[in-house]
């Protein structure tokens, strides 16, 4: 006879005035397939795709990523052609469709049932999260904020501070849930508590910052 599972522990987090959460990697399991599209276009150009290559680009919007690739000399390409390379590998991708992360809608689920405010934070272009609302439910999400949309994209505060603003809600009366250590940045530079539910090393805990390994062991 198998064991029984190990039971899962909560952590009860305080209830904040507000949800604000990425998307890629951290409500859906699409943070591996943008590192996949950067490897591939990587791997087209001849340069190399290994982890200290691919690791500044975890949570980075297309357009950074682009500029990125042309000042390390990983590309001949302009920015604005390895961005549309990029966008168009990563978008079909999503398109065939994504899984959610376990433990998302409930936390989802369980804002709308108390009330609590909820925005979409991601560095992913605005077709892309379209692409994902219609699988997590645009009911969920009381707005949005996409790559562009802020003066500046993470780990710039501006998208966490813009979701706050579109909220009325004071940034460090939020709570932002994230998973790469670029969206971590934004959080806690915007004055946010910190939810880390890490896909790729770099993130630290801290006085402002929780650690888990799934959002099923949250509740608040």
């Amino acid at each position: 006879m198998e064991p029984a599972p190990t039971p899962t522990a909560t952590i009860a987090l305080a209830r904040p005035a507000a949800l604000l959460c990425d998307m890629d990697g951290t409500l859906v399991d699409t943070e591996h397939a943008w590192l996949d599209a950067v490897a591939e276009f990587l791997r087209a150009q001849g340069s190399p795709t290994g982890g200290p290559t691919l690791a500044p680009f975890a949570g980075a919007a297309v357009a950074d990523a682009a500029d990125h690739l042309v000042r390390h000399g990983l590309t001949p390409l302009t920015a604005a052609e390895s961005a549309e390379i990029l966008d168009r590998a990563f978008t079909a991708r999503v398109a065939a469709g994504v899984t959610v992360q376990p433990g998302a809608l409930r936390l989802l689920d369980r804002a709308r049932t108390l009330g609590i405010p909820t925005a979409l934070v991601t560095a992913s272009e605005r077709h892309v999260a379209d692409l994902v609302l219609d699988t997590l439910g645009r009911h969920r999400f009381d707005t949005s904020v996409t790559s562009g949309e802020s003066d500046r994209g993470k780990p710039h505060p501006d998208p966490y501070l813009t979701a706050a603003a579109t909220l009325g809600v004071a940034p460090k009366d939020c709570l932002a849930v994230e998973d790469t250590p670029t969206g971590a940045a934004a959080a806690l530079a915007a004055g946010c508590r910190l939810l880390a539910v890490p896909s790729v090393p770099g993130i630290e805990p801290g006085p402002r910052t929780t650690l888990v390994r799934s959002l099923e062991e949250v509740e608040f």
